[in-house]
């Protein structure tokens, strides 16, 4: 294996959170030198530049921080980090700005200011757009053009995580990467900062790139760092229903324009009230993922609301549709709930610090905090942008570790693609938008067949730390709903998972054991 000293920090990810960090590596003395590794060229991969909606910020005159702080508390159900949130919420404005001087062409209102459109569980209009469906492209777009001019920072788009290299005290000191070929190359690094994305292609129905399968997650927790409520999980309500993977997304922003859902016999899955399709995305799941489920088919109708305006106003949408042999101007858009984004993950502070020195963890592989147990709609982009640019600052100032002797990092195993496959039915079936014992405990099993046959692969290990702590919540609460624990807690608690010695053997010997499995703190909050 080849070793590289690289004198900087050491960003794994090239979406929206990573070239944010990456952009904002600025010290005292300069901008840091930063190595970026990116498993494809830059937009390719990345679920940022999937996103559609856009990003959520008190903009309007009528808007503050603080309304936006109340409804993102409201949304996550009792779990959101007050003090994580409210650095979210002020960040908004400033984030916006500084993501349209680099020159993301965000859309304008008549007077030059930024346009809003409202989207579920706001409760006014304040999320800035491009292109009515077309934010997360344009945006990174915006931000691959400056990173590639940007002197400070080197480009791999050919490397893939597959292990964290520590010294002897446990601090993170670098990454070993598999590039193109299949050659291995140890990285040493000031600094490592994980933006690997999230786990939605751990699920057989997803809107994310397939390639994300939570293997940051895996590897930080191998590693030895703290992971936050991991069970939370948001499934968006309207994954267009063609029999694509991944399924094209029809964006909330439709219904904030007044799209209504409404099974196949014209009737309100939600209620006849205007607003009752915007509540949160955990309660509208469940409704499309019943009426699915019942054998009434889920639809979304945008005939009357918005009509002979969609190629217009939602061009990506729209050609999703024509794609697939569907006019949403003449006929109701079918829709399925898929997973869309992790709400849970690696524990980090606002400035990405994780509880291992040296690694940090930003975006949605990175759990803040801020979203609680159900992500307020377009606060993703929020914070990959805000607190990548706080990360950038931070790794920055972060000064190379000397604990000794580096401790062997020895790669993963790979899942067959037969196996993977496998794994994504059982999580889509078993630990998707509806829960019980009963599922969860089959997943289990299948995880603990599949790692006896091919090793303690990546994917492994993170549907683990989900189904695990998805079975162990007795309640209901945000994205995670279960059939047999209905009912929501009246204490609001966190899930923490460590690593236990015994997790450390089962890893090293590849082997899955029911009976030393993950630690789980409780923390009352």
């Amino acid at each position: 294996m080849t070793c590289i000293e690289h004198d900087g920090p050491l960003v794994i990810g090239g979406g929206l959170a990573g070239l944010s960090t990456a952009l904002s590596a600025q010290g005292e003395t300069g901008p840091a030198k930063v190595l970026v590794v990116s498993p494809a060229p830059l937009l390719q991969s990345a679920s940022s530049a999937w996103a559609q909606g856009g990003v959520a910020a008190a903009l309007s005159f009528e808007d503050t921080p603080g309304l936006h702080l109340k409804d993102t508390e409201a949304a996550g159900a009792g779990l959101v980090d007050h003090d994580a949130a409210l650095a979210l919420t002020t960040d908004g404005r400033a984030t916006v700005e500084w993501l349209a001087a680099l020159g993301a062409p965000f859309d304008r209102d008549a007077d030059g200011g930024f346009a809003v459109s409202r989207e579920a569980a706001h409760s006014l209009a304040r999320v800035a757009r491009v292109g009515g469906d077309g934010a997360g492209r344009a945006i990174l777009s915006a931000l691959v053009t400056a990173t590639r001019a940007a002197d400070h920072i080197q480009v791999w788009e050919d490397g893939r995580l597959r292990g964290l290299v520590q010294d002897g005290d446990g601090r993170i000191v670098g990454a070993v990467i598999e590039r193109g070929g299949g050659a291995l190359v140890e990285v040493l690094a000031s600094a490592v900062v994980l933006a690997t994305g999230g786990a939605g292609g751990l699920y057989g129905r997803t809107t994310t790139p397939a390639a994300l399968l939570g293997e940051g997650l895996a590897l930080a927790w191998g590693a030895g760092a703290e992971i936050l409520a991991p069970e939370f999980v948001q499934f968006h309500p309207t994954a267009i229903d063609v029999g694509l993977d991944p399924m094209p997304l029809a964006t909330e922003a439709l219904r904030g324009e007044g799209a209504r859902l409404i099974d196949r016999e014209g009737r309100f899955l939600l209620g006849a009230a205007d607003d009752a399709d915007l509540a949160p995305r955990d309660i509208v799941a469940r409704a499309v993922h019943r009426a699915v489920a019942e054998g009434r088919g889920a639809f979304l109708d945008a005939r009357t609301a918005i009509g002979a305006h969609f190629p217009a106003e939602f061009p990506a949408v729209f050609a999703s549709c024509l794609a697939a042999g569907l006019d949403p101007r003449e006929s109701p858009i079918p829709v399925a709930p898929a997973a869309h984004y992790h709400m849970g993950g690696i524990t980090a502070d606002t400035e990405g610090r994780t509880t291992l020195p040296g690694l940090f963890a930003v975006g949605e592989c990175a759990a803040t905090g801020v979203h609680g147990a159900n992500r307020l709609a377009s606060n993703s982009l929020l914070e990959a942008a805000a607190f990548g640019r706080r990360t950038g600052r931070a790794v920055a100032a972060e000064a190379s570790g000397n604990g000794g002797a580096r401790v062997p990092a020895t790669p993963a195993p790979h899942l067959p693609p037969d196996a993977l496959l496998e794994l994504r039915t059982a999580m889509s079936a078993d630990c998707g938008v509806i829960r019980d014992a009963a599922g969860l405990k089959r997943l289990r099993s299948l995880i603990d067949r599949l790692e006896r046959a091919h090793g303690a692969a990546l994917p492994l290990v993170a549907a683990r730390l989900i189904g695990q702590a998805a079975l162990d919540r007795h309640e209901s609460r945000g994205g995670h709903y279960r059939s047999d624990y209905p009912d929501t807690a009246k204490s609001a608690v966190h899930t923490r998972l460590t690593r236990t010695d015994s997790d450390v053997a089962m890893m090293a010997a590849a082997v899955a054991s029911t009976t030393a499995m993950l630690a789980t703190v409780i923390a009352t909050i």
